[in-house]
């Protein structure tokens, strides 16, 4: 009987193999690296984005309630307001010939009508409407706007400019845009008290229309410029700190964004972001 010999590869031979092994041990290895700093980004990523939506739900949710406080107040101060500034009326007419009464009564009179202002302002913070959208001209409504304040303007020397192409039209809601158009204009004037330039640019693009409201003013501080749209903020004696708040809505209900930043000259610009427009020119 013959035995059989078992021959055993040499360890030369089994080299390569462990090589191999060692190599994809160390590829694999690598990739899970990257696989794991990848998901630990997207995770981060998806964190931040999460934090993002839930700051915004909660400011929603609070200016939801403070819409509807501040509507309930409003309306109740307007409803008591009306037969007030009827007597005024009525006390006019009585005392017409003493002008130490008129004075005092100038004076009540003028504060009647600021008040009815923050009432105003309270309203159209809280209206909850859908726009109305029609097609028009950003560059004729600038004009209306402008001409309604041409005697302040003049009184405060302040220039205006409008640079929007007749030919550029938007589809928004018409009393809606006016209305942020107007207090955007109010407050540049109010950063303009010893005179300056007003300014308004349009621009066309793929994903809307861009108009500007520009001043030369002192421009915004850090403070304004990071809470300039939150409701009753506000930097001027008096104010409801509701203007900004009121256009940032107009904005949003519409789709789009509003911005606002220091110019690089002087001044401030403040930027309505408003999605679907139509443009065209007057030639098409």
């Amino acid at each position: 009987m013959t035995e059989s010999t078992q021959v055993l590869p040499a360890a030369d031979d089994m080299t390569p193999d462990l090589e191999t092994v060692l190599a994809a041990w160390h590829t694999a290895t690598l990739r899970l690296e990257e696989t794991h700093k990848v998901l630990r980004d997207e995770v981060c990523r998806l964190t931040d984005e999460l934090e993002v939506k839930n700051r915004e739900l909660a400011r929603k949710n609070r200016l939801a309630d403070l819409g509807q406080m501040a509507s309930h107040v409003a309306h109740e101060v307007r409803n008591n307001m009306v037969p007030v500034t009827h007597y005024l009326s009525l006390l006019r007419r009585r005392i017409g010939d003493d002008p130490g009464s008129m004075e005092v009564l100038d004076k009540i009179t003028a504060g009647f009508t600021a008040l009815d202002v923050t009432v105003n302002d309270l309203l159209h913070f809280t209206s909850d409407r859908d726009p109305r959208p029609v097609a028009f001209s950003p560059g004729e409504l600038v004009d209306e706007v402008y001409s309604s304040l041409a005697p302040q303007l003049a009184a405060q020397a302040i220039e205006t400019v409008v640079d929007i192409p007749d030919a550029i039209r938007i589809t928004a809601d018409r009393d809606m845009l006016r209305r942020a158009v107007l207090n955007l204009t109010l407050n540049a004037i109010d950063a303009m008290p010893d005179g300056g330039t007003l300014s308004a640019e349009c621009r066309s693009t793929d994903e809307g229309l861009e108009l500007t409201i520009l001043d030369t003013g002192t421009g915004l501080t850090d403070e304004a410029e990071s809470h300039a749209f939150e409701p009753f903020f506000t930097t001027k004696c008096g104010g409801t700190g509701l203007g900004l708040a009121i256009v940032y809505r107009i904005v949003e209900v519409h789709g789009g964004q509003l911005t606002a930043a220091n110019r690089p000259e002087r001044g401030a610009a403040f930027t309505l972001h408003i999605p679907n427009v139509v443009a065209r020119e007057a030639a098409a």
